[in-house]
């Protein structure tokens, strides 16, 4: 019987990676979203697996896909604990934006 691979270990690898730079971009929220997509494929391949084991190839893909994943997902927590520390210790989302503003003036950005 030819082995076959697991249909979700490549789409969790990339969901995985890409929460790296979501987390950057989304305050954390995206690469909380893309992480935790990227555990539950990895886990209902995981199950898949667990089924059938000798009828699947790629099981090492499924362990890598959940340790990028996981590690997605706890830096996507700390950018979210850190984005909402952030907002609170300057005075609320009012001052926290006016202070992203100067940041951008300073880099030689205009943002209205």
């Amino acid at each position: 019987m030819e082995q076959q691979k697991l249909p979700n270990a490549t789409t969790s690898i990339v969901l995985g990676s890409i929460s790296f730079i979501c987390c950057c971009f989304s305050a954390g929220i995206g690469g909380i979203i893309l992480s935790g997509i990227a555990l539950f494929l990895a886990k209902k391949d995981e199950n898949l697996y667990a089924q059938q084991p000798d009828l699947y190839s790629n099981f090492s893909q499924i362990k890598t896909a959940k340790i990028i994943a996981i590690i997605g997902l706890v830096i996507a927590a700390l950018t979210l604990i850190w984005s909402i520390y952030s907002i609170y210790s300057v005075g609320g989302w009012e001052a926290y934006m006016e202070q992203q503003k100067e940041v951008y003036r300073q880099m030689g950005i205009e943002i209205e």
